[in-house]
């Protein structure tokens, strides 16, 4: 009776065990494997109909539990689905490998079929175009990939505050609103603000330190915090986006000399 017992009560652990791991979800962090362009590369969960896009290494974040049904979808690559495992949900992590999609054209024969009027000759072509998500049924995002900061952003503010239908208070938005109240939605903001003002930083780095640097010298040690020097300003933003680079040039000799006096100050 007693081994009854036991057995019972290892089976309902067990089956409570499993439970909890079926309705587990978790953050997945994944990496395709492929061999041409990774970036973009749609990441679908078919089960909870999230999604989200690689970057250019090929990572993604996105949340599963198991036995979700998770798709991959590009032009560039075969429609790959997998189902998230026990081991997967274990380590939160997942390498995903992608075959490229080789699309064939038929036979075209150059003395015939080209003419040398382009619209022509593109109405007359066999070939076909690649297929999309939209071709194989599934939901994709046609929208500017946005950053992990700017996901978290929009998760932590998206929707309003309160929903209301007929006159009548339906749904109250209490997540928006204790974002709000603890601040989390402000310091979320400031990080997208911050990691734009460095990724256009970078950009004008990129572009122009070798010129500017040939004309106006600095210690190699020190041109990276130059520029770091110059992003801090309040007007960097209205003074470098969206500008030409003699206009951008322009304000970083403007910057320069502020910082030199800053270098001899130090220096004082």
């Amino acid at each position: 009776m007693k081994k009854i017992k036991i057995k019972f009560t290892i089976l309902i652990c067990a089956l409570f065990f499993i439970n909890i791991l079926v309705s587990q979800t978790v953050e997945i962090n994944g990496l395709i494997n492929a061999k041409a362009d990774i970036e973009g590369i749609h990441v679908i969960n078919k089960t909870s109909q999230k999604f989200t896009t690689t970057n250019k290494q090929g990572g993604f974040k996105i949340y599963a539990k198991l036995n979700d049904t998770i798709v991959f979808s590009s032009i560039q690559y075969k429609l790959e689905a997998l189902k998230i495992s026990e081991e997967i949900i274990e380590t939160k992590t997942l390498v995903v490998y992608l075959t490229q999609n080789v699309i064939e054209l038929d036979e075209v024969v150059v003395g015939k079929v080209l003419t040398g009027d382009l619209l022509f000759d593109i109405n007359n072509t066999d070939a076909k175009r690649p297929i999309d998500f939209y071709d194989v049924g599934i939901p994709g995002y046609t929208g500017k990939p946005k950053t992990q900061s700017e996901r978290r952003v929009y998760e932590a503010d998206a929707g309003k505050f309160v929903s209301v239908l007929d006159g009548s208070l339906v749904n109250i938005n209490f997540y928006k609103i204790l974002n709000r109240i603890t601040g989390r939605t402000k310091m979320l903001k400031l990080r997208v603000k911050l990691e734009t003002e460095e990724k256009l930083m970078y950009s004008i780095k990129v572009r122009l330190s070798e010129d500017f640097f040939s004309a106006y010298p600095l210690e190699k040690t020190l041109q990276l915090e130059f520029f770091y020097f110059c992003s801090e300003d309040e007007n960097f933003n209205e003074r470098c986006k969206g500008k030409s680079d003699i206009e951008v040039f322009e304000y970083l000799k403007e910057k320069y000399l502020d910082y030199k006096k800053n270098l001899e100050t130090k220096e004082d």
